[in-house]
């Protein structure tokens, strides 16, 4: 009951203020997100060029970076918008989509965490343990393209151990998802096995945080509210999914009609 009234306040907050989520983002998940930015509520942006980026950070309410497809400028474009956010106080969400899948992915992962430790940090199990790794916080896993090969459970322990060094928040998702703030770690059980037939969920579920991250100050609940929105969502989406197609329409539908 306590986390419905929190995720209640939290997506009337959303569709209230229709904050402005900033995202440097890949190229395969760009509609998505910004139309399940909109059915929630906020108001997306995608804007990647350096030229443009400290500015569009000062006009947002949360920065959502995500390392998907990945290219030098893009690089550039996301180190200058996270130091920006760190300076003014904008909440961070980083995806470090395919950590542990090559060396550059591992070696930009960080060099942007470096610049500024994010206020979330989101993405699957082989992730998060890469993530940790490139601070010397246990052993890498090796990630199949951008696809996972440890399961969530698996990778808690890293999660709490990279949560610690960046005073960050870290979201391992997966059938269960983990939500680690410092030792605390939240669980999320709600969601469908359809979501994994349909491209760009977890990164939606990124830019999702970056929503609830612009209204709440707690960035531990503004991530599980944020999972529980887009597990339950997923579970009603199932219901009127005939396959993958129709539950990506099912999927928006459920975000713009949600009530807790």
């Amino acid at each position: 009951m306590k986390q419905n009234e929190s995720l209640r306040r939290d997506v009337a907050a959303i569709r209230t203020q229709a904050p402005l989520v900033h995202n440097i983002t890949n190229f395969v998940v760009m509609n998505n997100t910004a139309n399940a930015l909109l059915a929630v509520g906020a108001s997306p942006v995608m804007a990647h060029a350096v030229e443009e980026v400290e500015e569009m950070v000062r006009l947002a309410g949360a920065l959502v970076v995500n390392v998907g497809t990945l290219s030098p400028e893009w690089v550039c474009g996301m180190e200058r918008a996270m130091h920006t956010a760190r300076e003014v106080g904008v909440p961070i969400v980083y995806d470090p989509v395919g950590a542990g899948a090559t060396a550059y992915r591992n070696v930009t992962n960080e060099r942007l965490l470096n610049v500024a430790a994010p206020t979330i940090i989101r993405g699957n199990g082989s992730e998060i343990q890469a993530v940790a790794a490139g601070f010397g916080l246990g052993s890498t896993a090796r990630t199949k393209g951008v696809d996972s090969t440890a399961g969530s459970e698996a990778a808690v322990a890293a999660a709490c151990a990279l949560s610690e060094r960046l005073g960050a928040v870290v979201v391992v998702s997966g059938p269960t998802d983990y939500i680690v703030s410092g030792n605390t770690v939240r669980e999320n059980s709600y969601g469908t096995p359809l979501m994994t037939r349909v491209t760009g969920m977890g990164c939606t579920a990124t830019a999702v945080c970056g929503a609830f991250a612009a209204v709440n100050a707690d960035a531990a609940e503004a991530a599980a509210n944020a999972m529980t929105l887009m597990g339950r969502c997923g579970e009603q989406a199932a219901l009127a999914a005939n396959g993958p197609g129709s539950f990506q329409v099912a999927f928006l539908d459920a975000l713009y009609r949600f009530e807790a």
